[in-house]
């Protein structure tokens, strides 16, 4: 049995990632949320913290877990129906070892839970109402849900419900859920949840727990991961406990062994049966835009040793490397001058920087790789720079140059990815004033081109790096203070990320969403329609959606 420690700050953020108010970190995105679900699990408050500090990187800015004790049992002739007992939460902001103290969690008694890291992509940030897991009691019992992603139609649903005076709680979207589940017209409870999850468009990974059963279900196109893991003898009488996470390092956490993907477009049922007979009840949701999952979870989201959409984040980023080095190699010196010396940006590009460096020596030019920066793990949340002229000494307290390293050298700065640019620069302006012969500037993704509506928060179009400059490499270049910029290419990202050149004989016909990723942030190309997203809130609801969602008011 796991139990948390009685001192949790042992814990902090997860490797490659920091805390969300951090004023100088390598290009933050406002990451989504991470959701994690046990059922019939021993001590299942603590082995959830556990799940939720695996998924820390996902959201830092606040943390929330529903317990509840339901019946696994199999229904046996003479025995009389358990009541439902009320479910148990406890939310609060910061990250997960502030939020939740060994006291809290022995107060959280139960053999089920769901709980959410999050980081706020739509509705407010500081009013606890809205943070998750959400949790009503309705007609049909007890219901808590969890949400990853975000609602492209999430505008007309809001105005739907408004109209027909639905009194909403949150502006966060996956509240509209709760309202899709409770006013469907289908008799049973999951009808009820499958119902209300066709109705929906965009990114949603959720997890659900019902008085009698965990519910997994992940948008048709797949946006977001979620995973089934098994825990050995950890439930009632040594029988198997099931989790559902956002990543398989969440049940590394857990001590789960990886089971698999919940499939695009997949709802599954984790009851009683699943616990006597290891199988898992599945529904599958109409698809009307085919599957692409995100392929920024691999450049960035995911943490390096999770399995995402079934391969090993790192070994797809070292591909990335590989790429780039393909499109992008480091330039050639002179005889009997130093090598060039490739440097990661800590801690994110680390995996795509091995596989560049690999690649330029296999293809002939010399490189080698070491560590450019010093980071300092001291540097805690309530650091402020007291105005903007003491930018350079903030930068300093998280990141100081290795002069050894980089002194007189030609120094390769690589990155996964750029948005702003601003934190790139500063660490730019690290390498030249610890004496880099020169600085050259390589990004492991392409360039970010337009803003995300399936939960990844990104500045308006304006505000992009490769915007703001027109996409000029010598306007990007003299900004940074760098000799040279090179991205990887939109087609490298994805035949890398698959595993095979460009020119490989599998890329014919899987250009763009075919690929079976979305890479909208890069191309401007969205799987499904973001009309409303772009426009705001409408006035009147759009003919279509109008019709579709009177369904939900009307009887079967």
């Amino acid at each position: 049995a796991m139990n948390a420690p009685q001192d949790l700050e042992d814990f902090g953020t997860a490797q490659g990632h920091t805390n969300a108010d951090m004023s100088i970190e390598p290009e933050q995105y406002n990451e989504k949320c991470g959701v994690i679900g046990m059922f019939n699990v021993e001590q299942v408050a603590h082995a959830t913290y556990y799940g939720l500090v695996g998924l820390q990187h996902r959201g830092q800015e606040g943390a929330g877990m529903v317990v509840g004790n339901i019946d696994v049992r199999a229904p046996a002739p003479g025995r009389a129906v358990s009541e439902h007992t009320p479910f148990t939460e406890h939310k609060g902001m910061g990250l997960v070892h502030n939020v939740f103290s060994k006291e809290d969690l022995d107060a959280l008694p139960g053999n089920c839970a769901i709980g959410h890291t999050r980081y706020s992509t739509s509705g407010g940030k500081k009013a606890l109402v809205g943070y998750q897991p959400f949790l009503v009691k309705y007609a049909a019992g007890n219901l808590a849900l969890a949400h990853n992603g975000n609602l492209s139609n999430q505008n007309e649903l809001r105005q739907f419900f408004e109209q027909h005076g639905v009194l909403m709680q949150t502006n966060v979207d996956s509240e509209l859920f709760l309202h899709l589940i409770s006013h469907s017209k289908r008799r049973s409870q999951i009808d009820q949840i499958f119902d209300a999850m066709t109705q929906a468009e965009g990114a949603f990974s959720c997890v659900i727990m019902t008085d009698e059963c965990m519910v997994a279900v992940r948008d048709p196109n797949g946006f977001r991961p979620l995973v089934i893991g098994r825990m050995k003898g950890r439930g009632s009488n040594g029988t198997d406990g099931f989790c559902i996470a956002s990543e398989t390092c969440a049940l590394d956490m857990c001590k789960a062994e990886y089971v698999r993907d919940v499939e695009p477009g997949e709802m599954v049922l984790i009851s009683h049966k699943t616990v006597t007979m290891g199988t898992f009840g599945t529904l599958k949701l109409p698809s009307k835009f085919g599957v692409s999952q995100c392929i920024f979870e691999y450049v960035y989201f995911a943490r390096p040793d999770s399995i995402v959409f079934g391969d090993h984040v790192t070994k797809v980023r070292r591909d990335h490397g590989r790429q780039l080095a393909r499109e992008h190699p480091v330039p050639r010196v002179a005889d009997g001058d130093p090598v060039p010396v490739v440097v990661p940006v800590p801690d994110s590009a680390a995996h795509a920087t091995i596989g560049f460096v690999e690649e330029n020596i296999r293809l002939g030019f010399p490189c080698i790789q070491d560590l450019g920066f010093f980071r300092n793990p001291y540097v805690g949340r309530s650091f402020i720079a007291p105005s903007q002229e003491h930018r350079d000494l903030k930068v300093r307290c998280k990141f100081n140059p290795m002069k050894a390293v980089v002194q007189d050298r030609i120094v390769i700065l690589v990155d996964d990815s750029i948005v702003r640019g601003t934190t790139a620069k500063a660490l730019i302006a690290l390498m030249k004033s610890a004496g880099a012969k020169e600085v050259h500037f390589r990004v492991a993704s392409p360039p970010v081109t337009d803003p995300c509506y399936f939960g990844m928060d990104f500045p308006s179009r304006e505000e992009l790096f490769f915007n703001s400059h027109k996409g000029s490499n010598s306007s990007m270049a003299e900004w940074l203070g760098v000799t040279s910029i090179g991205y990887l290419s939109a087609e490298g990202l994805v035949s890398s990320t698959l595993g095979v050149q460009p020119d490989h004989p599998s890329m014919a016909g899987r250009a763009g969403n075919a690929s079976g990723f979305c890479r909208a942030c890069f191309t401007g190309d969205y799987p499904v329609p973001v009309d409303s997203c772009k426009e705001g809130p409408k006035t009147v609801i759009r003919q279509d959606s109008s019709a579709q969602l009177q369904r939900l008011f009307e009887k079967r």
